[in-house]
């Protein structure tokens, strides 16, 4: 007998028998039957067995195709510290975690413990602190193995240049890069370093490998870093980290083996060469957007136009300029589960832009004739196949909800998502780290309060994850 198929002979078994099985999940019998015979259960089904089972008090290990139970069982978070100087915020991660009552054991390196102590660790976690590969006590007991294979997730906090190019190339030379390689758990790593460093190609692609390999990067943030430079670097804060690990240990990774198309920041249309039309767009909502998709398990492609920001890591970035560029793109790499339209597209191009640059003469102006772009949000929602989920975003100046309806029954989407582009006290939005929108869809909308651009993405990924699982 197959693994699967002595695991799904032990959940039916839990869960009361085949036909309240069948009756809990809203299928017939002959479904049960192709879950077996195909080795998988749907996503939607799978998601009302967990449900089932954690109200019983047992859990799927999917990696060994068992079942283990749950009751009086703490969730471990295993954190490694590596030797950065954002070392001392692993401590207020570690504090924020055990507040939400999971059990977290540090591990330290060589580089950390010039940062904090292990007594100081030891102290607020109240668990021994790890430090030595070659301990002969932990390791008579296989102490790295058992520490690999207690832990429900395993999370680098903050995690140096260095640390993830051993992970990305199998390194196992301390205590804590042997865990991680012996782990089955799910791996979170933060990263935080110089922001020359951070933008490397050598460090992009060793990130690029480990999200291949099923790790979730959390993003730092832009700011002062402790070199004195400005720029993308800084460890990610440690309310955004705790978050990310909740939401992990509490559900699986819900959007795995979904195509999400992403489309992101302004379009430019040629006048001349050096002159162009286009939009006022930072690009920073879709390429959150596309970090919050990649985070979920999905395979993301992000096509777009021109940004001064980083490519998110783990997902397929396609560069383009005008908005004929970005329509051709986005229909090339359809079929998509999920298509985000967060582009602000320009609405026109010029038909007589010139091949030279365009000088002043005594006759005035040049006569720039202006001709429609192809609707991209329109050709994805009439496309065949039809993404199962289409969104588009808005920015108006004024009657947001009026035109944002509008907007949705114009272009045949699905939702909307829609911003007013300048604040009260005049400030624009674009380019700015928080937003306010509001969720449009066909028969209601909801008014979002205030939040980061960040946030609006994660809550934008929750309502997709809810809406793709429940259909």
């Amino acid at each position: 007998m197959s693994d699967f198929n002595r695991l799904f002979d032990e959940i039916i078994a839990r869960l009361g028998g085949r036909e309240k099985l069948a009756q809990r999940l809203g299928v017939g019998l002959p479904a049960l039957s192709n879950y077996r015979a195909r080795q998988h259960f749907p996503a939607h089904s799978l998601k009302h067995i967990e449900a089932a089972l954690a109200e019983i008090g047992w859990h799927i290990d999917h990696q060994r195709l068992q079942l283990y139970s749950t009751i009086g069982r703490q969730k471990r978070i295993v954190m490694i510290i590596t030797g950065g100087i954002a070392a001392y915020k692993a401590l207020e991660v570690a504090r924020r975690l055990m507040d939400r009552s999971y059990l977290v054991r540090i591990i330290l390196t060589k580089g950390a413990e010039q940062f904090i102590t292990p007594l100081s660790a030891a102290a607020l976690t109240g668990e021994k602190v790890y430090t030595e590969l070659f301990s002969l006590t932990d390791e008579a007991e296989m102490g790295h193995i058992r520490l690999a294979r207690e832990a429900d997730l395993l999370l680098v906090v903050p995690a140096t240049a260095h640390f993830i190019a051993k992970l990305a190339h199998g390194l196992a030379d301390d205590l804590a890069s042997t865990v991680c390689l012996a782990t089955e758990a799910p791996v979170m790593i933060a990263p935080a370093m110089n922001p020359v460093m951070w933008s490397h190609p050598a460090t992009r692609e060793n990130l690029a490998c480990l999200i291949g390999r099923g790790a979730d990067v959390i993003t730092p943030e832009t700011g002062d870093t402790a070199c004195g430079e400005v720029g993308e670097g800084r460890l990610a804060e440690p309310m955004r980290i705790v978050e990310r690990a909740d939401n992990t240990l509490s559900s699986a990774r819900p959007l795995a083996g979904k195509h999400i198309l992403i489309t992101s920041g302004p379009t430019y249309e040629p006048i001349d060469p050096v002159r162009f039309i286009g939009n006022r767009s930072s690009g920073k909502q879709g390429h959150a957007l596309a970090e919050a998709a990649a985070a979920s398990g999905a395979q993301v492609t992000l096509v777009t136009g021109p940004v001064a920001l980083q490519d998110p890591v783990g997902v397929k970035v396609i560069p383009v300029e005008t908005a004929a560029q970005m329509h051709q793109a986005c229909m090339k790499h359809l079929p998509a589960d999920i298509v985000i339209c967060a582009a602000a597209v320009a609405d026109w191009h010029v038909r007589n832009a010139g091949i030279h640059k365009t000088k002043k003469t005594s006759e005035g102006p040049p006569q720039i004739q202006l001709a429609e772009n192809l609707d991209i949000l329109h050709s994805i929602s009439t496309a065949s196949p039809r993404p199962k989920l289409v969104i588009g975003f808005a920015a108006e100046t004024e009657n947001l909800d009026q035109f944002a309806q509008e907007k949705l029954n114009r272009k045949g989407c699905d939702w909307i998502i829609a911003n007013h582009i300048s604040t009260t006290d005049g400030q624009n939005v674009f380019g700015a780290d928080e937003n306010t929108v509001s969720f449009v869809t066909s028969d209601h909308i909801e008014h979002w309060p205030p939040a980061t651009k960040r946030d609006i993405a994660a809550n934008i990924m929750d309502r997709i994850t809810e809406k793709i699982l429940s259909s």
